[in-house]
């Protein structure tokens, strides 16, 4: 049985992280821990869980953290995450981080989008943790950098023809919409209810940090470098990720010639479907599944995809993650 705790557990992903591993058949919630002011009984903070999780938020004591657990998800924001992944590492406990910390590789990237990197040896050695991708790295790693949720639906739309050569790597553009919950749960004046409702707005024009991390992702794949434009947008709905890709082809490529490969490269994947017609979010609402759908139009292929932002984007596939570094099926909790 894997030993698991959560620190940050009184934010939106500790929460789903809760729901999975209480339904995960090999694994148990050991320890949960916030800042002070986000503890005490985890059904007063989650009302959803009274009768079905009875624990305590406490706050981080390491010592006790280590006794107790296995593998920590740690559910800190960017910038908090690598003063305390570290000293996790020290304890001998496996580490799937949640924040950007130790997604960048290129140390002068990451600090150009967030701030000055402290902990550049354990940077060196995490694991970026997209199993449909980097599966064999992530067995047996110590640590992993959790993805994030655009880069997940954009990377795993772009993979395919990637790989196979098949677009101009400059001149791509995706175009992505998260549901309000991606904005944690700090209360900010864009979340306001009257301000938010039956509205949808971009942000983050020309500089979002996700922007350096898809496209880390889409060179390793193509093995080469890869130049694109992301433009996130947040709408008036509580969860999930829609991402529309446009690329230039290298060739003219049939619609049908592009969902086979598509389904070519993703066959087995136990949560990538490939879909006839455009996903919708609400179909893969809480689950780990990414729908996406690839086709050809006006000289462009063109791709969508869609997860649950607060599943496949970021709990669902840590336990994805913490199920391939255990070695037990990767399934166990998310189907």
């Amino acid at each position: 049985m894997i030993r698991v705790a959560i620190i940050g557990a009184g934010g939106y992903t500790g929460v789903e992280s809760i729901e999975i591993l209480l339904r995960h058949p090999q694994a148990r919630l050991t320890y949960l821990t916030a800042l002070p002011e986000e503890c005490g009984h985890v059904a007063d903070i989650y009302g959803q869980l009274r009768g079905r999780c009875d624990m305590q938020i406490e706050p981080l004591d390491l010592d006790k953290l280590a006794k107790l657990a296995d593998v920590a998800l740690c559910c800190l924001p960017h910038k908090v995450s690598m003063s305390f992944v570290p000293k996790l590492l020290a304890t001998g406990v496996k580490v799937i981080d949640f924040s950007a910390d130790y997604r960048i590789k290129d140390l002068a990237l990451y600090e150009k989008y967030y701030e000055p990197h402290t902990d550049k040896e354990n940077l060196a050695h995490a694991v970026y943790g997209l199993p449909e991708l980097f599966r064999a790295k992530i067995k047996g790693a110590t640590l992993v950098a959790n993805p994030g949720c655009y880069p997940t639906g954009a990377s795993l739309a772009l993979a395919p023809l990637l790989r196979n050569n098949l677009i101009k790597t400059a001149g791509i553009v995706v175009s992505s919409i998260t549901g309000v919950s991606g904005g944690g749960k700090k209360p900010s004046a864009g979340f306001h209810f009257p301000y938010m409702n039956e509205n949808i707005y971009p942000y983050g024009v020309g500089v979002h940090r996700h922007m350096p991390e898809i496209e880390q992702v889409a060179s390793e794949v193509a093995g080469k470098p890869v130049e694109l434009l992301f433009q996130p947008h947040v709408g008036p709905f509580d969860r999930g990720i829609l991402s529309s890709v446009y690329c230039d082809p290298l060739t003219t490529v049939s619609p049908d010639a592009l969902k086979k490969l598509y389904q070519d490269f993703y066959k087995g994947e136990p949560f990538v479907q490939i879909l006839s017609a455009p996903p919708a979010v609400k179909n893969v609402a809480k689950s780990n599944y990414v729908h996406i759908f690839p086709t050809f139009a006006k000289g462009k292929v063109i791709v969508f995809s869609a997860i649950d932002n607060l599943i496949k984007g970021a709990s669902g596939q840590a336990i994805q993650n913490m199920n391939i570094i255990f070695g037990i099926e990767e399934t166990l909790g998310l189907k």
